[in-house]
């Protein structure tokens, strides 16, 4: 992508940025108790996706409403979102390039894909069509591929790196074994493709050739979402039988369940250092536990179900997004970031 010259405001705001909150050190409890939470107004609609870049100077949130707004979201005293035009229908999901804190991918059930250069608010730089209406996205980890699944169960590859982007091939099981998929993701190795499915089971396909290799099955029911440990030692999942497996990625031995929820988990997310993970469901509050003992450490409390929950690429603020519907001058409250502490 072409370079984007930034304004001199947007420099003088970049010097001034406040250091994002790093944790605790001692009590986590006590710590979690004193985080402030930020509400993030701009959306009219339900939003279903949240995700920082690289770099976490940017949030991305994507709505029912047809937008995707960008905002600065790691600093408490920004209240200024960018809005993104363009899709016709719902942005179910989105993510970043791993590998560049610009470059952003949304998928709509309108039956596209776009690609974005953040450096300009107004710049859909591609539009890729799909068969289908798109509901999940995933940008591998060294920013090579995307992955998009639809609501048929059909997975399309675009290779962001050709210009124009293009669908270089598709998956979708045979009929005898079809399952529902869910989420998608790349390991961070790039060798292995992972589907969560309808019968409660993490599909591992072989990466380019997507043989089937390896199934995990740890859930009584369907298996929604999944997020890898930055540290690159865990995979976890979320079902509709509430609980959350933690797996170990080498020798696919799941190590512990997380059963605070009561409902099925829709969203899941490692803080940066590997050491929490959040949980969500449609209980009223969002559960963060300590990955090793397995203990829930806090509660963030909500109003509504929460559709997706996403840790900062370098410190503890968690943005989350869910369906708390009061409406505020036409502005909806769904959307908010937790961790403010001084």
């Amino acid at each position: 992508m072409a370079p984007i010259t930034q304004n001199t405001s947007m420099t003088k705001r970049t010097a001034t940025r406040k250091p994002v909150p790093q944790g605790p050190t001692d009590d986590p409890e006590k710590y979690f108790e004193k985080c402030r939470t930020k509400f993030l107004m701009g959306h009219t609609k339900t939003v279903r996706t949240v995700a920082w870049n690289c770099d976490g100077r940017k949030l991305a949130s994507g709505s029912v409403d047809k937008t995707v707004r960008l905002w600065e979201a790691d600093q408490e005293d920004i209240k200024y979102s960018v809005k993104l035009l363009g899709h016709e229908e719902s942005v179910d999901q989105l993510c970043w390039n791993p590998k560049s804190p610009y470059e952003l991918a949304t998928a709509s059930t309108d039956k596209s894909v776009r690609f974005w250069d953040t450096r300009d608010a107004k710049r859909c730089t591609h539009i890729v069509s799909t068969d289908g209406e798109n509901i999940n996205i995933s940008w591998s980890w060294n920013g090579d591929m995307v992955a998009v699944g639809d609501k048929d169960d059909k997975i399309s590859f675009i290779d962001p790196r050709q210009l124009p982007p293009v669908i270089t091939k598709t998956y979708a099981e045979v009929d005898d074994i079809r399952d529902e998929i869910n989420e998608i993701s790349w390991n961070h190795d790039f060798s292995m493709f992972f589907l969560t499915t309808g019968s409660g089971a993490i599909k591992i396909l072989e990466w380019p050739t997507l043989i089937p290799v390896q199934v995990l099955r740890g859930h009584t029911a369907n298996c929604y979402c999944i997020d890898f440990d930055p540290k690159q030692r865990y995979v976890a999942a979320g079902g509709a039988d509430a609980t959350v497996t933690l797996w170990d990625i080498q020798n696919g031995v799941c190590l512990r369940t997380f059963k605070e929820l009561q409902y099925p988990v829709r969203t899941i997310s490692f803080t940066h250092d590997g050491v929490y993970l959040a949980a969500a469901s449609e209980d009223e509050h969002i559960i963060v536990s300590n990955v090793q003992s397995g203990k829930t450490i806090f509660k963030i409390k909500t109003k509504a179900a929460t559709n997706s929950v996403a840790w900062h690429p370098k410190g503890y603020l968690l943005a989350f997004a869910g369906d708390e519907e009061t409406p505020i001058e036409k502005q909806y409250v769904g959307l908010k970031v937790f961790g403010f502490n001084d």
